[in-house]
């Protein structure tokens, strides 16, 4: 295939500047910014863009910040650790483009989206592998080049079916798995592999509707609103942080049927915004929520 856009030729170690992304989740107290951005200003570092959010709620305090400069990180990290409060985590990370691998089973309008947004350059992101437990959407993946795993998971329990899903998904080393319309409930087993790595798309307003055909209970309920939610994945069914959410109107006269039909257009839009804001280190996690800068 053609490439997106040509190779950028490599800048002299002299004058290579990286971007990096700083995230900080402490407890609140008075003049962290300034405290924060000072460590930074010491390091030669330039503050490209900067969020903060409190909770006041709980007391804790949040801040992305985008970094452009070399650095010494060990260094940068304590200087840091120096001025947070005891209790706090943070993460810096390159701002570079993240791998993930794409767990699908059968329907594939949400895989195809993220195909597409992917090659023409729409989600920054590159789609390591696609595995599925039915081998459906190996010739619409292949189409782009993408690797593609059937793992059936007929004659093995939902352990080994797993650890068959898992060795071929290691080796990818990928930051993120998407499950793309991935309809096996995963064990506490392969997600403790993912920690908040795992990114699912739910198919209704969660958290109503939880669990299997929820566009068969949104019918039965009546409702006048469908949508859809991305979440992390936990160990309780559909229960994980939420990232992105959306809805779309409706009304009596649509069928349980025609609700799925207008529902995969929000599943397949929520699912690739919410991809692109964790691509992107705009989602912290913490506790059972999210804060999305």
């Amino acid at each position: 295939m053609v490439p997106l856009s040509p190779p950028v030729a490599e800048k002299s170690v002299h004058t290579k500047v990286t971007r990096r992304i700083l995230i900080i989740d402490c407890a609140d107290e008075q003049g962290l910014i300034a405290k924060i951005s000072g460590v930074c200003f010491e390091h030669h570092l330039n503050v490209i863009k900067n969020n903060e959010f409190v909770d006041h709620a709980q007391g804790r305090f949040f801040m992305r910040t985008v970094l452009d400069g070399d650095i010494n990180e060990a260094d940068f990290i304590s200087a840091l650790q120096a001025v947070l409060p005891s209790k706090h985590h943070f993460k810096l990370v390159d701002a570079g483009k993240k791998r993930v691998v794409i767990m699908v089973t059968k329907e594939a309008h949400c895989l195809g989206d993220l195909l597409m947004k992917s090659y023409y350059g729409g989600l920054d992101v590159e789609i390591a592998a696609v595995v599925g437990n039915y081998d459906v959407l190996q010739n619409l993946t292949e189409k782009f080049d993408i690797p593609f795993h059937f793992i059936s998971h007929d004659g093995l329990n939902r352990e080994e079916h797993e650890q068959a899903m898992l060795n071929v998904i290691k080796p990818y080393e990928a930051d993120y798995l998407v499950l793309a319309k991935y309809m096996r409930v995963l064990t506490p087993e392969f997600v403790a592999q993912f920690p908040d790595r795992i990114i699912n798309i739910h198919h209704s307003f969660l958290p109503a509707f939880i669990g299997a055909s929820p566009y068969k209970q949104a019918w039965d309920r009546g409702v006048k609103i469908i949508g859809a939610t991305a979440h992390f994945v936990n160990n309780c069914l559909d229960e994980g942080p939420i990232i992105k959410q959306d809805v779309i109107s409706v009304d009596h006269s649509y069928s349980a049927e025609e609700l799925a039909h207008q529902g995969r257009d929000v599943e397949k839009s929520v699912l690739s915004k919410a991809l692109q804001l964790v691509l992107n280190e705009q989602v912290v996690v913490y506790g059972n929520k999210t804060v999305v800068f």
